[in-house]
């Protein structure tokens, strides 16, 4: 049986060496995916040097190219953000502007390098907009050749205005995250399996 592959790109703005939430929400999809014999893999772009710009390298001390490799490789990418004044993070924005920056190489059929790849979002945060940070996420990745399963949309908000976060709060008994979470890792592992065996046809999707 081929091999699945889940990355998550957690656009959390803190580094590896502190607490994320975001990456607590993330981590539960990553459990339900491992369970079903998914590898997968967090990268924290805070970790990274990445430089901002439309282009898959940008030059000598730009470390995309290192994550842009885990990208090529995964059949899953799930972007997390936390919220920050009802948007998504700025290293979202980065990933998604970097990403974009590479949608213009093809895989072996002449199609976008992301296609037959699957997308979904994680939000966190204590505060209003998860709709809005995931829609523009959601969005970016099937403009630029994602596929976008439905339901891939997890997030925690607890109550608006300043209050507990995911891991401080209820939310990881919330019925209706731990709900969406489920959705999110059946619904991309269901879809990257598909694709497997039966991949977007190259007709009408060349770039070439």
């Amino acid at each position: 049986m081929t091999t699945i592959k889940a990355l998550v790109l957690n656009a959390s703005l803190k580094s590896s060496s502190e607490q994320s939430h975001t990456e607590a929400l993330s981590d539960e999809v990553l459990d339900i995916l491992s369970k079903e014999d998914v590898e997968t893999e967090t990268v924290r772009l805070a970790d990274y040097n990445i430089y901002r710009g439309i282009s898959g390298d940008m030059g000598k001390g730009d470390e995309w190219p290192q994550i842009f490799e885990k990208v090529r490789d995964a059949d899953v990418i799930i972007i997390g953000t936390p919220l920050w004044l009802g948007e998504k993070s700025s290293l979202a924005t980065l990933a998604i502007e970097r990403l974009y920056g590479s949608s213009g190489e093809t895989n072996n059929k002449g199609q976008s390098i992301y296609y037959n790849k699957v997308g979904g979002v994680v939000v966190t945060g204590n505060e209003d907009g998860a709709k809005h940070a995931a829609a523009s996420i959601l969005y970016g990745l099937s403009h630029i050749g994602f596929v976008i399963p439905p339901n891939v949309d997890a997030y925690w908000v607890g109550e608006a205005g300043p209050g507990p976060s995911y891991m401080d709060g209820r939310g990881p008994q919330n019925e209706f995250t731990k709900k969406h979470v489920e959705m999110l890792a059946y619904n991309t592992l269901h879809l990257a399996k598909l694709f497997k065996n039966y991949p977007i046809p190259s007709q009408g999707n060349l770039l070439d």
